[in-house]
């Protein structure tokens, strides 16, 4: 497969991975509902996953969602979705930096797909406004925020769920 010709916003490829073209226009829009505060500037800096972080992180919901977010202070977590606006939309095939082996996007949670959403399950630790106080994010600052949705453990939990090849690595 040929390598994109698109401009690289700065995450240059690894060897064995592998980009496509992407379709002229895109099929849907999204809103963005607010913006992530986050304490990472740089890629290199932000945390693996949010499960590896413990700071504090800001969600500013944009004050024409503010009524959105009432039953919301009753919830310990959340699930929030957010737009990896840096990062590329045409990597099929990806070589992340701790694996070093090539594995096919869908089968990531890398922030380089064709649509990057991302989510993390956070803390909810105060409400000030419009503006939620968390943690557990991976992001970095400034991130568009998608949405945000209660984590309810006795439907959002499978136990016996198993990436393959993630667990043969360990």
């Amino acid at each position: 497969m040929p390598e994109s010709s698109k401009t690289d916003p700065g995450h240059g490829l690894r060897p064995g991975e592998i980009t496509v073209a992407l379709p002229d226009h895109p099929d849907a829009s999204v809103y963005f509902i607010g913006r992530i505060r986050t304490p990472w500037k740089r890629r290199e800096d932000c945390p693996k996953n949010g499960r590896a972080t413990d700071a504090t992180c800001t969600i500013e919901l944009d004050p024409l969602w503010a009524a959105a977010l009432d039953g919301v202070e009753t919830c310990t977590h959340l699930w929030v979705l957010y737009w990896m606006d840096q990062s590329r939309r045409d990597i099929a095939v990806q070589v992340p930096r701790h694996y070093g082996k090539g594995r096919g996007t869908f089968a990531l949670r890398s922030p380089a797909r064709p649509n990057p959403i991302a989510m993390s399950l956070v803390a909810l630790k105060e409400i000030r406004g419009h503006s939620l106080i968390v943690t557990g994010l991976d992001c970095l600052d400034n991130t568009p925020l998608i949405d945000i949705k209660p984590y309810f453990a006795s439907t959002d939990c499978e136990p016996d769920a198993i990436v393959g090849w993630h667990h043969d690595q360990k």
